[in-house]
């Protein structure tokens, strides 16, 4: 893992960008130190400076968290395959005319999620070994669906705050069974790209224990910031002992 930049922001976080081999990532870490790590993930092609992800990390690293973000294949300036591009060309037409999507996102969101867990073991192997870093992993972000694959093969990860706003597919939908560490699920009840019930049957299928569903009215990106501060408080309970 090789730092590339380092700013210190005016609530102490110390903000730095990392490469390790082709990932480009940013780690956030609190004055304090060691910290437990909470790993953000984002899809739909989205950067890690994406406006609404940014705050997100510097909000929780202030309350005391590492935080690394990194870009996934196909994120940010990340180049996307000739596949990837085919793919996402389909789902406009077929969302364009109207025409069934699942099969699309189907074929296109899998291959995602498979490339993306070794990224983010590799990711998180680098991080454990630094020393500003330790105790609990979490997992919080919008790509659920790469969220249940790391939760069941990652051992590290001790508890998950997950949005029900992306497509999961079939497998895993099926994995969720097999989740058993404590979750947040959100879920914005208008969400215009997502089914209400798909969301709902999901939740229901996590083997967890430990599961907690907040909805809330409004669309795709509606979620009320004080969602931020609960999930916050959830991880207070499972990474910080």
């Amino acid at each position: 893992m090789q730092f590339t930049s380092e700013q210190r922001l005016d609530d102490g976080v110390l903000e730095r960008e990392f490469t390790l081999g082709e990932i480009p990532g940013t780690l956030r870490t609190p004055g304090s130190a060691p910290a437990p790590l909470v790993l953000m993930a984002h899809n739909n092609g989205l950067p890690r400076a994406e406006p609404r992800l940014v705050a997100r990390a510097r909000y929780t690293a202030a309350r005391g968290y590492a935080v690394a973000t990194i870009d996934a294949a196909g994120c940010g300036d990340r180049p996307r395959s000739t596949a990837d591009e085919q793919a996402r060309a389909d789902l406009r037409r077929a969302m364009q005319a109207g025409e069934p999507v699942d099969e699309i996102f189907e074929s296109f969101i899998g291959p995602l999620v498979e490339n993306a867990v070794p990224e983010w073991q590799t990711t998180l192997d680098a991080l454990l070994e630094l020393p500003e870093i330790g105790g609990p992993v979490g997992y919080s972000g919008g790509w659920t669906a790469l969220g249940i694959r790391l939760a069941v093969v990652e051992p590290r990860i001790a508890a998950a705050s997950f949005f029900a706003g992306g497509y999961v597919p079939r497998a895993q939908r099926e994995e969720a069974r097999q989740v058993t560490i404590p979750l947040l699920f959100l879920l914005q009840w208008d969400d215009e790209g997502n089914p209400r019930q798909l969301a709902l049957d999901l939740f229901d299928a996590f083997g967890s224990k430990e599961k907690t569903l907040h909805a809330n009215p409004g669309g795709h990106t509606g979620t009320p910031w004080f969602e931020l501060e609960d999930g916050c408080r959830f991880m207070d309970r499972h990474l910080k002992w």
